[in-house]
């Protein structure tokens, strides 16, 4: 009996639009069709019969390092500003030898999600960013293994640290010592629209949805912080600067460089407090605050790749 041999799951690459991406690829997932169940009554009897109905592709996830990722962020800006671009690509899974032995296309999708990791001071791990990509329509299909996918990505990547990041609000300067900040994710609504004849629903982006963000710093330097609480949140004064503009600045290792910064727009503060105190423990004291932002915008820095 001949045995065959498993597909390693660690080696794959994604092409979009025809280029393979130069960003490190540290997982994909989905892309595949799933059906709905219906389940339903037979006559006065207890049995049920079940069967499908509309089917759905499941969206891919997918997580990159920072480095070579400029036309993705690219792409994720654009969404951003409702200027939706639709793109198609593949997924190239590979063998242990690196030959594609299955193929994964997409086409027509829109960005669903995006993620971006938790940001903490004191962190030595590398970060990285996820989306999630909603298609149109997919088709996969193994292949004979006569191309290989691209070896020297991972030796290319520079890790982006998560802990190399600048939190920024005009008018209080002290929050730029912010050491966390909680991960994140920006969602791009998107609805699907069985027409006709077409067995798969047809992609339509509608609203853009901004998270708040949560973030800690020292109480030290949390004055401002806790005076813009105590105005507009304790006292409640309305005042056009209870809300603000910032940006989080993501920064190479060294701290010297931005690499890309998200801008945000009517920021407000709708909590503050100070964490938990416990007898004896030996540690910095923090406030944790609650921001929320009515609109994010991505500045992508040039010659970043």
């Amino acid at each position: 009996m001949t045995q065959k041999r498993s597909y390693t799951a660690g080696h794959f690459e994604i092409m979009i639009d025809g280029h393979a991406t130069t960003a490190y690829l540290k997982s994909v997932d989905g892309g595949f069709v799933r059906a709905s169940q219906i389940n339903e009554p037979v006559g006065p009897d207890h049995n049920r019969i079940k069967h499908t109905s509309t089917v759905d592709i499941e969206p891919f996830t997918i997580d990159f390092g920072l480095s070579g990722s400029q036309d993705v962020l690219t792409w994720i800006q654009a969404s951003w500003r409702r200027q939706w671009s639709r793109r198609s690509g593949q997924i190239n899974h590979a063998n242990f030898n690196l030959f594609k032995t299955f193929e994964h296309e997409f086409h027509d999708a829109l960005i669903a999600e995006t993620t971006f990791p938790a940001l903490d001071g004191a962190s030595k791990d590398a970060a990285y960013l996820k989306i999630k990509v909603q298609p149109e329509s997919v088709v996969s299909r193994k292949v004979d293994g006569s191309t290989r996918v691209d070896s020297e990505i991972g030796t290319k990547f520079k890790h982006w640290s998560a802990s190399a990041f600048r939190l920024n609000i005009d008018g209080l300067d002290s929050v730029k010592y912010t050491n966390k900040l909680e991960s994140f994710t920006i969602k791009q609504g998107i609805k699907k629209l069985y027409t006709g004849q077409d067995r798969l629903p047809q992609i339509e982006p509608t609203k853009i949805e901004f998270p708040d963000l949560i973030g800690t710093i020292s109480l030290e330097y949390a004055d401002e912080i806790l005076d813009w609480y105590d105005q507009y949140v304790v006292k409640g004064q309305s005042d056009p600067d209870a809300q603000k503009t910032g940006s989080i600045e993501f920064l190479s290792q060294d701290r010297q460089d931005v690499l890309f910064r998200i801008n945000l727009y009517e920021v407000g503060i709708q909590h503050a407090q100070v964490l938990q105190s416990s007898a004896n423990a030996d540690q910095i004291k923090r406030v944790k605050f609650e921001l929320y932002v009515g609109r994010m915008d991505l500045d992508v820095m040039t010659g970043m790749d």
